[in-house]
């Protein structure tokens, strides 16, 4: 039984439509990563979600029972905000408790609650500590803390790491997911950051222009993208048009790719992953030798970029004026410099056959 599902969530803000139908069914314990870019909908689809915001149509329910008209304080859900809206004349221990003296709840449990959460997220001892003499990861640990205070059966956070240092989000992102593991409870995260949602997410939900274009675990979306947008939007991709000449075989500039899952004629478009991408000299053994004719999955290039990355090396090849990114480990680096005539290995497995762009895009099947 599914502990969220989401059914044909619309909504609409006079001619404009901020969703459109979205769909998604979130198994009850899982961490959900609503990802896009800007304008795509997420937090409006989250909102809804939260009951701040009313469907223009469709469902919304929770363990089977329909919950699109139930209030906001009324759904059990607890919510971190992007800006964290604490009560900055109140200390730490005071906006933990809050929610709970809006209930009713006695002082003396109220202080056993927030102190019990402050040693939840890491912060002993600090009840008594002003907001204001917070650092932003400890503020973003107090509202964390406030919004579990009653324990609710849902949790939402609108991009909660969004005004933190790189350092401190990294931290807080793993933090965040380890809590998460340790409650068990069901959590719904926007944000705009490819390698948060990558680190946090047990599904990533993947959204453009208002709709759902896949659904899936982190390293599904990652090597099985559903649609261009998803392979471009996730990590680095190259993108491939080419034509299918014969069954299993596409023309693609620089030479052919044989490969499996090719629609049988017509255009093919394909993703591959840099890292997937092997670069070898032009003058090494198998390469494409003068008089041999072109060797299927390897493509004539030059080499125009080299760029050391630390814990990898990215080389972009002009190949038929078309330009290919190939990642390697520094230890696996090629002994070629820009300008260097290379053969870019494209192995047929990792190819990922893409629908054609303005095709129907969506979750691939599993």
């Amino acid at each position: 039984m599914s502990a969220l599902v989401l059914d044909g969530l619309t909504k609409r803000y006079g001619g404009f439509t901020a969703v459109h139908g979205a769909s998604l069914r979130i198994p009850h314990g899982q961490f959900v990563c609503l990802l896009g870019p800007s304008g795509c909908g997420k937090t409006t689809l989250l909102r809804m979600i939260a009951g701040l915001e009313e469907p223009s149509g469709g469902q919304l329910l929770i363990d089977d029972r329909d919950i699109t008209a139930t209030p906001a304080h009324k759904r059990d859900f607890g919510m971190v905000f992007q800006s964290l809206a604490l009560f900055p004349h109140l200390s730490a221990g005071e906006n933990i408790a809050y929610p709970l003296r809006i209930r009713g709840v006695p002082a003396d449990e109220r202080r056993r609650k927030a102190d019990s959460l402050l040693e939840l997220v890491r912060l002993p001892g600090m009840a008594d500590r002003p907001v204001s003499r917070l650092s932003g990861g400890q503020r973003q640990r107090v509202a964390i803390a406030r919004a579990l205070a009653l324990e609710p059966k849902l949790f939402l956070l609108d991009e909660p790491l969004s005004a933190l240092d790189a350092k401190l989000r990294e931290a807080m992102q793993i933090e965040l997911k380890q809590l998460q593991r340790r409650l068990g409870i069901t959590t719904i995260v926007v944000t705009h950051d490819q390698r948060e949602a990558m680190t946090m997410a047990d599904l990533v939900v993947v959204m453009s222009e208002g709709r759902i274009r896949q659904a899936a675990p982190p390293m599904e979306v990652y090597r099985r993208p559903a649609d261009a947008f998803v392979a471009d939007f996730i990590g680095m991709t190259n993108l491939l048009e080419g034509e299918v000449t014969a069954p299993g075989r596409a023309s693609v500039p620089g030479g052919e790719l044989v490969l499996d899952g090719l629609p049988p004629h017509g255009r093919a478009l394909l993703s591959v992953r840099p890292e997937e991408v092997l670069l070898h000299p032009a003058t090494a053994s198998g390469g494409q030798g003068s008089g041999q004719g072109a060797v299927a999955n390897r493509l004539a290039g030059t080499l125009s970029f080299v760029r050391d990355l630390g814990a990898s090396v990215e080389f972009r090849i002009d190949v038929s004026g078309r330009e290919i990114v190939a990642l390697t480990r520094p230890q696996d680096r090629p002994a070629v410099e820009p300008g260097a005539a290379v053969i870019v290995e494209i192995p047929a497995e990792a190819c990922v056959v893409l629908p054609p762009e303005g095709g129907t895009a969506g979750e691939r099947p599993s």
